[in-house]
C-alpha cells in the first residue's frame, strides 16, 4: 500500500522518538497510552453480533460516542493513522469469537472506498487501514481494490435516510481486477462507522449484481443503541 507523507513521517519518528498518545498527549511506547486504551475498550459493545440478522447482517465493535468517537476523528482528520492498528485488531478479536465467524472460514474483506479526490486530499482511506489491520489479525484475504468510488458524493452527515440513498446512487463499482476473477469467497464489507446503512447497502448491491456473495458488514462503531461491557 502506498503511504502518504504524513504516514511515513509518523512511522519514521516512532523509530527514534517516544511518541505521545494521540488522544491525551501523554508519553507512550504504544499507539495509545494505557489510560486511553482502557477508555476505548469500555466503548466495546457487550454483544457485537446483536445486529447480525436479516438479509444484510452487521457486526459492530463499539458505540460511536465518547473516546471511540474521538479516536475515529483523530484517525480520519488528524492523520493519526496508527490508531487503525489497535481498532482493527480489537474488531478482529471480537469477530473471531462470534458465532458468525465460526460458520465460514474463507472470507474476503473489502473496505468502503473513498473518491480519488478525497484520497488525494486526506492522503489515505481510513477504512483501508482498518481492514488491513483486521486482516492481519484474522488472516482473511484483504482486497483493498474490491470496490471503487466512481462518483463523488456529498458528505452523508446531516442528510435524511432518503437523501443518503439518493446520494449514493451509482457511486460504487466493482474493482476491475477483482471483478475479472472467476471465483470469489464470500465478502465482508468494512467501514469505520455504520449509521443508516445506506453506504453498506449501495456497496452490497453493486457486488451482488456481479454475482459476488456478501456475507455481512463490519464496522468499528455505530450510533445505534446497544449494551456495553
Amino acid at each position: 500500500m502506498k503511504l502518504g507523507i504524513g504516514q511515513l513521517t509518523n512511522s519514521l519518528l516512532s523509530l527514534f522518538l517516544k511518541s505521545n498518545c494521540p488522544l491525551c498527549d501523554r508519553a507512550t511506547d504504544a499507539e495509545l497510552c494505557p489510560y486511553c486504551q482502557r477508555q476505548l475498550q469500555r466503548c466495546q459493545l457487550k454483544h457485537p453480533s446483536q445486529f447480525w440478522q436479516g438479509e444484510l447482517p452487521v457486526f459492530v465493535w463499539g458505540h460511536y460516542g465518547g473516546t471511540l468517537k474521538r479516536a475515529i476523528a483523530a484517525l480520519k482528520y488528524e492523520n493519526h493513522t496508527q490508531l487503525a492498528r489497535p481498532l482493527g485488531f480489537w474488531l478482529g478479536e471480537a469477530w473471531l469469537q462470534s458465532a458468525a465467524a465460526q460458520q465460514t472460514k474463507k472470507l474476503t474483506v473489502i473496505p468502503i472506498p473513498i473518491h480519488p479526490s478525497k484520497r488525494r486530499q486526506r492522503g489515505f482511506n481510513q477504512a483501508e487501514l482498518l481492514a488491513e489491520s483486521f486482516c492481519q489479525f484474522t488472516g482473511y484475504n484483504y482486497q483493498p481494490q474490491g470496490l471503487e468510488r466512481v462518483r463523488e458524493t456529498e458528505a452523508q452527515f446531516g442528510l435524511s435516510a432518503k437523501e443518503r440513498s439518493q446520494n449514493l446512487t451509482e457511486a460504487f463499482a466493482v474493482g476491475k481486477r477483482f471483478g475479472k476473477r472467476s471465483h470469489h469467497s464470500p465478502v465482508l464489507i468494512l467501514d469505520d462507522i455504520y449509521t443508516t446503512g445506506a453506504t453498506a447497502r449501495s456497496a452490497t448491491q453493486v457486488l451482488r449484481q456481479q454475482g459476488i456473495a456478501v456475507y455481512g458488514i463490519l464496522a468499528i462503531a455505530s450510533s445505534k443503541p446497544g449494551r456495553y461491557l
